[in-house]
């Protein structure tokens, strides 16, 4: 089952490195588009394998006999992996890193799509991952009814429950002896009730969750008079409502909450660029391009790196410290010749990473970065 990625996690992978021989990340696209059998599944894991397999023999004069055979046993690993223990169900791809002498071996499978990618190094691959940190969390979707309350919470791309507050209401034209007007401020009575209760529930899962975003959805008749009962917390963390039935399942329940969630991350981005060009501009605590914030990334100093989407370029690093910069030359800590790497994004995400930093992308309709090489951050100091 298809599980979402957190920071904490990528924390962790970011922190391993290899004190013997290398790693193999390997990424797995599962576009049912591009793989729709199991057959074209099979071709495609072994079109990626033999791409891993040309990256080892590149690399062969820089590894010694039992760690290229320790290599060729995380490929054959991997291939025997997906051939039993490999399950597609509800997944849109999969990151594997292996390091048999490491004795590291983890498959994860992701709920959103990645590109096709192998990789053999020190550290694992890990910037196809930032973009999806979070991307199914951090959102909590309520439907809000007459009789139906229902509270989820977004993981993984899917609506997980959280509180089922839903209650039997008397239908309006069942009064039996019941004067009409007294009956239906009855029924009104057992709704409001209801509605409070919702509302309580709903403010529970708020704070335990802490730092989420809540859409509700309901029938218009509902929304003024529950927006009423809502807690500070829950107020300050509604995105917005959607009109829906009573009948609504989960999942089109999500599809009708997804345009406000897109809107809300999307009015994120443009906070965090906007903020970041206040402080550049100001010459304050922001790095702009590629050798500024590679070198504060590098000294620990970056608290948000912003990444345009597809942004990258080759970058060097030193083998002895992993620090990163955009220029040639020897290492500034040790002295130590600089190594050249394809890709400096992910030398600035371990970077950051490492040191407690996170990594914001920055979606293709905003293209802020772009005059800066698609690559900033706001610093902490």
């Amino acid at each position: 089952m298809a599980g979402s990625i957190t920071w904490e996690q990528l924390r962790d992978l970011a922190a391993f490195r290899a004190r013997q021989g290398c790693a193999v990340s390997l990424y797995i696209g599962l576009d049912p588009s591009i793989v729709p059998t199991a057959a074209d599944l099979g071709s495609h894991t072994r079109s990626l394998l033999a791409r891993a397999e040309r990256k080892l023999d590149e690399q062969r004069g820089t590894l010694s006999h039992d760690e290229r055979k320790a290599l060729e046993r995380d490929l054959e690993r991997v291939e025997a992996w997906f051939g039993s223990e490999f399950s597609r169900e509800g997944m849109r791809g999969v990151a594997l890193f292996s390091a048999e002498l490491e004795d590291l071996f983890l498959p994860l499978p992701l709920s959103w799509p990645v590109d096709d990618e192998a990789r053999i190094a020190k550290q694992l691959y890990l910037a196809p991952l930032v973009r999806l940190v979070g991307r199914g969390d951090g959102a909590v979707v309520a439907y809000v009814g007459r009789e139906r309350g229902d509270v989820y919470r977004l993981r993984a791309g899917q609506l997980t429950p959280l509180a089922d507050e839903s209650s039997d209401v008397p239908g309006r034209h069942d009064q039996g002896g019941w004067s009409q007007g007294r009956y239906e401020r009855h029924i009104e009575t057992i709704v409001g009730r209801h509605l409070r209760y919702v509302a309580d529930a709903l403010d529970r899962c708020v704070r335990r969750l802490g730092d989420v975003r809540v859409v509700l959805a309901g029938p218009e008749e509902t929304r003024a008079g529950f927006e009423g009962l809502l807690s500070p917390e829950v107020r300050a963390a509604l995105v917005g409502w959607v009109a829906a039935e009573a009948h609504v399942d989960a999942p089109r329940l999500l599809e009708a909450a997804g345009p406000l969630l897109d809107d809300w991350r999307s009015g994120r981005e443009e906070e965090l660029v906007a903020r970041w060009r206040e402080e550049a501009a100001r010459n304050g605590r922001a790095a702009t391009g590629w050798e500024e914030t590679l070198q504060a990334a590098s000294d620990g100093r970056v608290e948000l790196l912003l990444v345009q989407e597809g942004a990258d370029r080759p970058a060097y690093v030193c083998p002895a410290c992993g620090r990163a910069q955009a220029t040639d030359g020897s290492c500034p800590l040790d002295g130590t010749r600089l190594q050249e790497a394809d890709t400096g994004l992910d030398l600035a995400v371990h970077q950051t990473l490492t040191h407690g930093g996170t990594v914001e992308v920055i979606g293709e309709e905003h293209r802020d970065l772009e005059p800066v090489g698609g690559v900033a951050a706001l610093l902490r100091f």
